[in-house]
């Protein structure tokens, strides 16, 4: 422990009135901090199969307006990024998180695509970035932060594009958590992402792109499609 964290902790001690916990204390909140027990967990998701499970994923996105496009290979991806731009009526720009798994991408094949890697800023209209995990349940994304994936990625921009690969997809927010803490370290901010930012205040009539992206499109890697098939759904 940093000596301004224990600083910190000691201070808070103090106000409490109380000392440091005693030693059996400490070691079972500990454990429990460690051991990561699973809260209720519904069953729907947890029943299916993974290609099921991923149909129940496209859906419950598409229930809350987001976009799916699915794509049998990570080589499509460019080229329904063009189309999904094209469609919207977009300008060929792109926003694009600095991060590994995109590099392998065949951008260079459509050069008129001008892409910037980086954080997003105020000018930026669209943005792509990976997917840790993908919620089958709520067709919710889990989208980490970090030097690899800023987060103005996710909220500046009006449209934002997620790739999500078919293994990626889990039944359950507790699975989600699952998977993040596998290596060991789990990352300094998670986003949740369900559908398009969205607001109901306004006399009670839902608005897009209240506090974020009025639109939010997932491309899906998905090893069930054949090849040649990379249409939208």
């Amino acid at each position: 422990m940093s000596e301004a964290r224990a600083q910190i902790l000691a201070g808070i001690r103090r106000s409490l009135k109380r000392g440091r916990l005693e030693s059996a204390r400490e070691a079972e909140l500990r454990e429990r901090v460690a051991g990561h027990p699973r809260k209720l967990v519904p069953a729907r998701a947890t029943t299916l199969d993974h290609s099921s499970r991923t149909d129940l994923f496209v859906a419950m996105a598409e229930e809350v307006q987001a976009t799916v496009a699915q794509v049998n290979s990570s080589a499509a991806v460019p080229d329904e990024v063009v189309r999904y731009l094209a469609a919207e009526n977009l300008p060929a720009e792109l926003i694009i998180a600095p991060d590994p798994s995109l590099d392998e991408m065949p951008w260079s094949e459509r050069p008129l695509l001008r892409i910037r890697r980086g954080r997003a800023d105020a000018n930026d209209a669209v943005s792509l970035t990976p997917c840790d995990v993908a919620i089958a349940e709520t067709g919710t994304l889990m989208l980490s932060s970090g030097a690899a994936t800023p987060t103005t990625l996710n909220f500046l921009p009006d449209t934002h594009i997620v790739v999500v690969h078919g293994n990626q997809v889990v039944a359950t927010y507790e699975d989600g958590w699952d998977r993040l803490r596998r290596g060991g370290r789990v990352p300094r901010a998670i986003n949740f992402i369900t559908g398009p930012s969205r607001t109901g205040d306004i006399e009670q009539r839902i608005e897009l792109g209240a506090h974020g992206p009025r639109r939010l499109h997932i491309i899906l890697v998905d090893d069930r499609q054949k090849a040649g098939d990379g249409q939208s759904k």
